[in-house]
């Protein structure tokens, strides 16, 4: 779980993170539960390397700091046309808010629902 105590130090961190990876970090936010990131990306980033190299560099930020830190395993991607940018960097600054009357595992579920993606159950353990 991530601290309302460290969680905005957290996403400058991943922030941080992604720009020393050579992409650009429009929007890092999220809940106690997980992480959203808006990324622009160029075509020599692989999404499974950038995701990997983020979530070790924040792994090792939040063990120094803090105890029983881990990520879950696996990701969810999704790629965002230039016009959705404005509404996707609202979506995710407010996190807490939407997150009170929908937890992020059954909006996740309901996404892959709604766009017939296949997912294994074990990463909503």
């Amino acid at each position: 779980m991530i601290n309302d105590g460290w969680q905005s130090e957290m996403h400058a961190y991943i922030g941080g993170t992604v720009r020393r990876l050579g992409a650009t970090p429009t929007m890092v936010g999220g809940t106690a539960d997980h992480v959203h990131l808006l990324v622009g990306l160029r075509g020599t980033h692989s999404i499974g390397d950038l995701v990997r190299e983020v979530k070790k560099a924040a792994h090792g930020w939040a063990s120094a700091r803090f105890d029983g830190f881990e990520w879950q395993e696996g990701y969810g991607a999704f790629s965002v046309s230039p016009g959705d940018s404005a509404r996707v960097t609202a979506y995710i600054a407010n996190q807490p808010e939407h997150h009170r009357h929908l937890s992020s595992a059954d909006e996740l579920r309901a996404l892959m629902a709604e766009f017939d993606i296949d997912y294994d159950e074990r990463f909503f353990e």
